[in-house]
Order: structure tokens, then C-alpha cells, then sequence
């Protein structure tokens, strides 16, 4: 467990565009409710530091071992919706309308994400109850990258996006 809390430490960035109100109790039996499933402890605890916004560049990319539409070796995580309404900005709340905006499958929680591409917590295996894995989607070609079985396990697997060679990905080694 030492991992995690390093990483709910370090994960949040600079600024405040997209941080919801502070969570409480209250405010998470509403969102599950609203979204039909059980949260994460883990995501739970990291919206408790702050809700929503920015992430750390230490944790802004995931990496994978097939090419995405964003890169050779990484999906992006930039951010990161909290629980709540301010000022219009999106929301975990706002799952159920960008799901269906978007023809994304369900039960999803979206955790980030563009239009074109999310990240989200895919309750389609696991049920509404138990904890789901993380998957990315990509609108635009259609297709889905299984990242990490649970929250805990994406969050400990996020990296700094610098620190990914994209000429290794694709088996271009630099000249040395």
C-alpha cells in the first residue's frame, strides 16, 4: 500500500480548472446513486485530497504495450473529473450524457477524457458493485486498450509522459 499513498501524495498538479467542491460523505452517496455503481475506495480517496482537476506530470500518461491514436507507447491523463457541478465544468456526474453523446458502452464511470478518446472505470466485467478495471476508448477508430484491473493499479502505473521514449516504442532506437 506504500506505492499508492506515494502516488495520492504526488498526484494532483498546479491550478484549479476542474476542481469540484470538497468531497463528503454526502456527495458520494449521491454520485453513486446518480451513477448507479460503487466508487473505488481508491478513486475515492484521491478525490478526497482535491476534487478533481489537474494531475501532476509525474502522473499525466499510462503506458501500453500496443500503439494508441495518441501515441506509440502512452495513453494521456492530463486530468481528472471530480464529483460535482461548479461553474459548468465537467463532472463524473456527467458520465450518463457523455456516454451516450459519444456511443461509448455501459456501465463506464469517465474519469478524463476529450470526446474522441476517455479513460474510464468499465464496470461491464465486474458489475455495478465490485471494483472495475480502467479502460481506454477510442471514439474516432473504435477501438478499447484494457490499461489497469482496477483504479489502485492504474494509479500506481501512471508516469511522467516525458519519461516514455517515443522512438522506442516503435522499435526506432536513436542513433547512438
Amino acid at each position: 500500500m506504500a506505492r499508492f499513498d506515494a502516488v495520492k501524495a504526488t498526484f494532483w498538479g498546479e491550478g484549479r480548472y476542474g476542481v469540484q467542491p470538497s468531497l463528503t460523505d454526502v456527495v458520494v452517496q449521491d454520485a453513486e446513486l446518480r451513477l448507479g455503481v460503487r466508487l473505488p475506495g481508491s478513486l475515492l480517496e484521491i478525490l478526497r485530497v482535491r476534487n478533481g482537476g489537474a494531475v501532476a506530470e509525474l502522473c499525466n500518461a499510462f503506458p501500453t504495450d500496443v500503439p494508441t491514436s495518441w501515441s506509440g507507447n502512452h495513453v494521456p491523463f492530463d486530468d481528472m473529473m471530480g464529483i460535482g457541478r461548479r461553474d459548468g465544468q465537467l463532472s463524473l456526474l456527467d458520465t450518463a450524457y457523455l456516454v451516450e453523446e459519444w456511443g461509448l458502452p455501459s456501465p463506464l464511470v469517465l474519469l478524463s477524457g476529450d470526446g474522441h478518446c476517455w479513460i474510464a472505470l468499465d464496470y461491464r466485467e465486474c458489475g455495478r458493485y465490485e471494483d472495475p478495471s480502467v479502460t481506454w476508448f477510442d471514439v474516432d477508430d473504435g477501438t478499447e486498450i484494457p490499461l489497469a484491473a482496477d483504479f489502485q493499479a492504474f494509479a500506481e502505473g501512471l508516469v511522467a509522459a516525458t519519461s516514455l521514449d517515443p522512438d522506442a516504442s516503435d522499435g526506432n532506437r536513436p542513433a547512438s
